[in-house]
């Protein structure tokens, strides 16, 4: 069979179609699976549903610009493989972070796969013609080869010790920093050029506008474990190409000091699992008001170091892994029976609440309530400083009926349903009214920390802290851990960029 082709690199990206350059400012980050996000779509032909081209269908794009979002996220695109324990069980690996062709579209997803490398260029294209910027999830962390039981499809038998971390007193077995059963070893120079070159590729013939890394902690690793000055992390800050594109990290792995959300160097971008975290516990009473103050700021505690921006915090209160929006105001417990591990993966600490019943229910005040929870979780996310990020479907309320964990779901449970479009459209005219206002007031995007400090040779305060009572939130309110209700008042007078810090400007007040 054949193991690769020789593709017409040659492609018209003339004008608009060009690479976008949306400023991290201005960012909102809509995550979506490129299959799923048109399987259920009733304006996309059959033949299109879940494909490339049917994401650049003039329906679909016409949406996207009418939610206000600017950056596309796309899952894996890159060739992937199934898992054969998935198969064995009748599922697949939906997500697909199990890569082996690092650059090449994965042909699965194109209508035409012989020509999968140009319809995926003119998705590209198209949704540059659209006005808004891609962002691809990548998996550089592991590869579809797994641990020393897995099958030899291509590194471990052009270079099994260059390109693996092994053990270093049984080099038979593999490092597994990742979970999956092998960690790719980012501090070898030839481990480092695959990588940097895929991204590359990328960028040069697939015109991409930025990467998400999947567990982006371990290409930061050393063999003394993550260090923020390791090669890979150098290479990028230095490449006259790489060093233009946005470059988001999920700062963890399943390693010894994997967690390194904050650590990443000045110019990259973090998911924040602290903002998830801490806006769920606040919303169903677990989170006094201290705590969830610095998320609304961006978490200055976390970021505001070597320079980085507000920027620099990626908020996210729900994502393609654990429950939707939905599920987070509707369901107290994962329900992934239909994985096939009798519900035991997925994690069980999904800082939920069911509202007052599990799963679906016909109680109105129930129902009502849960339409609250989820516009008060939409309201925080994308009214807080930093980059918001919201994920396919939650913004008209898609479920996943409680599973937690549908990453080999490729069926109705993730697939985004459209029919709710219009059975929840409160809540999507709510989201899309809520992005537009981020997008109107440049007070609720600064590019500067807030520090409630008053401005230079004025009174004015970026921001100042209100008491349930309309007085200022005094030291004795902030260790109160009864409190749950505050006020936050943004003054734009004060400046939101490093540029005029007089403390004048026009009178625009948020709150």
């Amino acid at each position: 069979m054949p193991k690769c082709t020789v593709v017409d690199q040659n492609f018209d990206w003339s004008g608009p179609r060009d690479r976008k350059a949306i400023p991290w400012d201005d960012t909102v980050i809509y995550e979506m699976h490129v299959r799923g996000f048109t399987k259920l779509h009733p304006a996309v032909p059959p033949a299109l549903q879940g494909t490339y081209e049917g994401l650049a269908t003039k329906e679909v794009l016409e949406y996207l610009q009418s939610l206000g979002v600017t950056s596309i996220e796309l899952l894996p695109i890159h060739t992937f493989v199934h898992d054969s324990h998935l198969l064995d069980k009748g599922l697949t690996n939906y997500w697909g972070y199990n890569s082996i062709g690092f650059f090449a579209p994965d042909p699965r997803y194109a209508a035409n796969r012989p020509e999968s490398v140009r319809e995926c260029k003119e998705m590209i294209a198209r949704l540059h013609d659209a006005g808004f910027e891609v962002i691809l999830d990548v998996v550089y962390n592991h590869t579809a080869e797994g641990n020393e039981l897995g099958p030899t499809l291509s590194f471990k038998g052009i270079d099994n010790a260059s390109y693996y971390r092994l053990q270093p007193e049984q080099p038979r077995y593999y490092i597994n920093d990742t979970g999956t059963g092998n960690t790719l070893n980012l501090s070898h120079p030839r481990a480092i050029q695959l990588v940097t070159d895929s991204l590359r590729y990328a960028v040069q013939q697939m015109h991409v506008d930025g990467f998400r890394f999947d567990l982006g902690t371990i290409l930061a690793r050393e063999p003394n474990g993550f260090d923020n000055r390791s090669g890979f992390l150098k290479v990028c800050s230095q490449d006259p190409l790489l060093a233009t594109v946005k470059l988001i990290a999920e700062p963890w792995d399943c390693g010894p000091g994997g967690y390194q959300v904050g650590g990443f160097p000045p110019g990259w971008a973090e998911w924040n699992d602290k903002f998830r975290d801490d806006v769920r516990d606040f919303w169903r009473g677990e989170l006094a008001a201290t705590t969830l103050a610095d998320r609304l700021c961006a978490s200055a505690s976390v970021f505001n170091h070597q320079g980085r921006r507000p920027w620099s915090c990626v908020n996210f209160v729900t994502a393609h892994d654990g429950f939707t929006l939905h599920d987070v105001v509707a369901f107290n417990e994962k329900h992934n029976e239909a994985n096939g591990e009798d519900n035991q993966d997925g994690s069980s600490n999904n800082r939920s609440w069911n509202c007052g019943a599990e799963g679906p229910t016909e109680d109105s005040a129930i129902n009502a309530l849960r339409d609250r929870q989820m516009r008060n979780l939409m309201g925080t996310l994308l009214l807080s400083q930093g980059t918001p990020m919201v994920p396919a479907g939650d913004e008209f309320g898609r479920t996943q009926h409680g599973n937690n964990n549908a990453y080999c779901q490729d069926n109705e449970i993730s697939w985004v349903d459209w029919t709710l479009l219009d059975t929840r459209s409160p809540l999507f005219q709510f989201v899309k009214q809520l992005i537009a206002f981020r997008h109107q007031y440049p007070i609720l995007r600064r590019n500067l920390f807030l520090t409630g400090q008053p401005v230079e040779n004025s009174d004015v305060r970026d921001v100042t802290w209100i008491n349930a009572n309309g007085g200022p939130m005094e030291e004795q309110h902030w260790s109160d851990t009864t409190i749950h209700c505050f006020g936050m008042l943004l003054d734009g007078r004060a400046p939101t960029t490093g540029e005029g810090c007089n403390g004048t400007g026009p009178d625009q007040r948020a709150s």
